[in-house]
């Protein structure tokens, strides 16, 4: 009876999670787009063309320059957390796919660094909240609760793949189940259960929170402008004011 009620619980939370990210990432998004944007806002030194403006964004998406102009300590840690998240991710598509692409089972040999890399960047990223008073002043609870999430997700994914070993053909009927609208009743497994939860969680999470910015900064007109030289020492007049 416990079991039954609790396949019900996760299959329904399953879809509950997955409705709140979509529906949550389109409101935010759509809210980005319908912000108005009037002043050029490129931040200098800026591209001239819009071709310029794509491969800067591509930069700050997969180098982050900005960040490690700032501080290089955080770009250490944040470009190899971002770095072994991707992997994992491109990894997982085999819970997802039949038959699963080549290049997905040639990483089989290093999933588990991944694994452990993506671990230890979260300590690392959440010890250094605490150790510098700086830091220490500007985070909050949501900050903790991200990284301890992702921190638990990533220990919890390692057991669950290396010690306490879950059936893979179970986690695929299982995924897929959820992905056709035909669910089935998920690994009798504690720690699966325990890793999806957290995933679950994560979804829910994701599109009211920081971790955004993944989406974001592809919506920040001082990332996503070219520099218009046409405005430059011009006088802005706001449409909406009736006293100018």
């Amino acid at each position: 009876m416990f079991w039954n009620l609790l396949s019900v619980f996760l299959v329904g939370f399953a879809y509950i999670a997955a409705f709140a990210f979509s529906a949550g990432l389109l409101v935010k998004l759509v809210g980005y787009l319908r912000t108005p944007a009037p002043l050029p806002l490129s931040a200098t030194p800026a591209p001239e063309s819009e071709a310029g403006v794509v491969a800067r964004l591509l930069g700050d998406v997969l180098i982050f320059p900005n960040l490690f102009k700032a501080d290089k300590a955080l770009w250490v840690g944040a470009w190899v957390f971002h770095l072994a998240l991707a992997a994992i991710l491109f990894r997982h598509l085999r819970y997802f796919t039949y038959p699963v692409p080549g290049l997905v089972l040639s990483m089989e040999q290093a999933a588990l660094f991944f694994g452990y890399v993506f671990g230890l960047a979260t300590i690392y990223l959440f010890g250094r909240r605490l150790a510098l008073p700086r830091i220490l002043y500007l985070s909050n609870i949501p900050d903790y609760f991200a990284l301890v999430l992702l921190g638990l997700i990533a220990a919890s994914g390692i057991l669950v793949s290396y010690w306490a070993h879950v059936y893979l053909v179970d986690v695929k009927a299982f995924i897929l189940g959820l992905m056709t609208f035909h669910p089935v009743a998920p690994p009798n497994h504690p720690l699966f259960l325990l890793h999806f939860f957290f995933v679950l969680l994560l979804m829910i999470y994701f599109p009211f929170s920081k971790l955004l910015h993944a989406g974001g900064i592809f919506f920040s007109p001082s990332q996503n402008q070219p520099y218009q030289i046409q405005h430059a020492g011009k006088r802005y007049v706001n449409p909406w004011d009736p006293n100018p």
